[in-house]
């Protein structure tokens, strides 16, 4: 079983591998280096993390226990539901856009059929999470009058697509070329098209 490391030298292992794989992809990122960049040994990574499917994982949930409670409040009684969708569209605008979390997308999508092992995790443990927050606004917005949506559970991904392309733009083709793209602005754009179309109006059918 691999040894518990400090939480200093996790968290300086976790930015390592986070650094590779954004720069070289999964394929291409070595463990070696890996260990370089900390100080520590090849054999001294291994005993922390099995594999570097293992360290790519942690790399991944970590990442996400830290930032998704940010993204909205434990609770949403008394608040809401436009409020929280624009604070939650806002926030993962800018952090699946960010340096930080950029080679996530980068892995899944550019090599998530070589890796389905990789692509299935991060469905499980980010996808289906994100969507399940996103469904839960949209379910409260509906039980207080705020909301028509007829299916949330389809809603949630037109929601998720927006954000994901945001994402893609910033981190593919903007750096090819693409034409640069104000991630504040487009979040702000996402939100007002969605609710304009969620808003719950006098005379019309939930």
């Amino acid at each position: 079983m691999p040894r518990p490391a400090s939480p200093t030298r996790r968290a300086d292992i976790l930015a390592a591998a986070r650094d590779a794989f954004n720069a070289r992809g999964f394929a291409g990122a070595r463990l070696d280096d890996i260990a370089r960049a900390v100080g520590v040994s090849k054999a001294a990574l291994y005993l922390q993390f099995s594999s570097k499917e293992a360290l790519f994982e942690a790399s991944v949930r970590e990442l996400i226990e830290r930032t998704l409670p940010e993204a909205l409040p434990a609770s949403f009684a008394g608040q809401s539901a436009s409020a929280l969708l624009r604070r939650f569209i806002a926030f993962a605008f800018e952090r699946l856009a960010s340096t930080e979390m950029a080679f996530v997308p980068r892995v899944i999508i550019g090599e998530g059929m070589n890796f389905p092992d990789l692509a299935r995790f991060y469905h499980d443990e980010v996808v289906n999470r994100i969507l399940g927050v996103i469904e839960a606004v949209l379910r409260h917005g509906v039980e207080q009058g705020e909301f028509a949506c007829a299916d949330p559970a389809l809603a949630r991904r037109s929601i998720a697509g927006g954000i994901v392309f945001g994402a893609l733009w910033k981190i593919v083709f903007e750096p090819a070329g693409g034409e640069p793209l104000d991630i504040a602005a487009m979040a702000r754009v996402h939100a007002d098209t969605l609710l304009d179309g969620l808003i719950k109006r006098e005379g019309l059918p939930a």
